[in-house]
């Protein structure tokens, strides 16, 4: 028809750049073996050219879409914003794209994963709280991780925190503090994806001969905390029922934090010291000034990738954070 413009095709690159059409696929490949003049001179012919490779037909000869899909289903928590903005550059600086996939009341983990399969997604990455066997089931061959949080679904690779060493130095820091009654806030109850930092954390204070009392905030969420801790907390006038709070992360910190502060009229660290867990960004804000324990987001991160690409095994990998002092312990 008159008027149409011709679609330039990889053909047309490679004749303009002096190459094979094969070499133009690779060059437009982060991944493939190409050298770095070469890439240079078909993505300038390219540009030139305006053309933009066929990701669909890519996809059909190689049977991978280069797409992640990220199922999350607790977007309150403060930090997994800066690690998904990690993620998702990340995955785009190895030519994938990540697909966040929103999980609510209206779309639920069945519906998340149906659709992602529907998408022929190359992995389907797990970054939340409730993931269940019979979820991940409906994956099929679709290979399953799950970030920042411990697996236990055979077969499905996790890349987290160890909390062994991290709960160990939380405790060992209040233990020389001087602290013999502590207590621990923790969010949701999972089955299939752990932290580990509860158990470990009592595990600790038992080798002490202390019994840590278990405070469930039942979410991760601030106010959720504040109430929890509110609620719970045993108290004289100026004399709390224990001297230390750990809590599982620090968005639940912050809660308990504004609960003994302004709600008990305690002291914090002079009363009861208060530990987290993430190194949110607030946690370093002078009116929180929380201690807690770093975790290598970027190291998970990167390291997951890896895993996506193929660039190393997939295989549960245990990572060591940071321990991080501060004015509320």
């Amino acid at each position: 028809m008159a008027g149409l413009t011709k679609k330039v095709t990889s053909a047309d690159v490679a004749r303009a750049a002096g190459v094979s059409k094969w070499t133009v696929i690779r060059a437009f490949d982060p991944a493939a073996p190409i050298a770095e003049m070469t890439r240079t001179k078909v993505l300038a012919a390219a540009a030139q050219l305006d053309y933009r490779p066929n990701l669909l037909a890519r996809s059909l000869a190689t049977q991978r879409t280069h797409l992640v899909a990220i199922l999350v289903d607790d977007f309150e928590n403060p930090y997994k914003l800066p690690t998904l903005a990690h993620l998702t550059a990340a995955l785009q600086r190895e030519g994938m794209l990540g697909i966040l996939i929103n999980i609510n009341d209206s779309f639920d983990h069945f519906a998340a994963i149906t659709d992602a399969r529907s998408r022929q997604v190359d992995a389907i990455v797990l970054f939340g709280t409730v993931f269940r066997p019979e979820i991940v089931a409906r994956a099929g061959s679709t290979p399953c991780f799950v970030l920042a949080r411990e697996s236990t679904i055979p077969g499905v690779t996790s890349v987290y925190t160890d909390p062994v060493p991290a709960m160990r130095a939380l405790g060992e820091h209040l233990h020389g503090r001087g602290v013999r009654r502590p207590a621990f806030l923790r969010g949701p109850r999972t089955q299939s994806t752990a932290l580990g930092r509860c158990r470990e954390f009592v595990s600790f204070w038992a080798e002490q001969g202390v019994q840590v009392p278990v405070i469930n905030a039942g979410v991760y969420d601030r106010e959720s905390a504040a109430e929890a801790v509110h609620r719970w907390l045993p108290t004289v006038p100026g004399v709390p029922g224990c001297d230390a709070l750990a809590c599982e992360n620090d968005i639940l910190a912050l809660g308990a934090l504004d609960a003994l502060r302004y709600r008990l009229g305690l002291r914090v660290p002079q009363d009861i010291a208060v530990v987290g867990f993430d190194d949110i960004d607030l946690a370093a804000a002078p009116s929180f000034d929380l201690t807690t324990y770093r975790q290598p987001f970027r190291d998970m991160v990167e390291a997951l990738v890896q895993m996506l690409t193929g660039k190393r095994p997939a295989e549960t990998l245990r990572l060591t954070g940071d321990l991080v002092l501060r004015g509320s312990s």
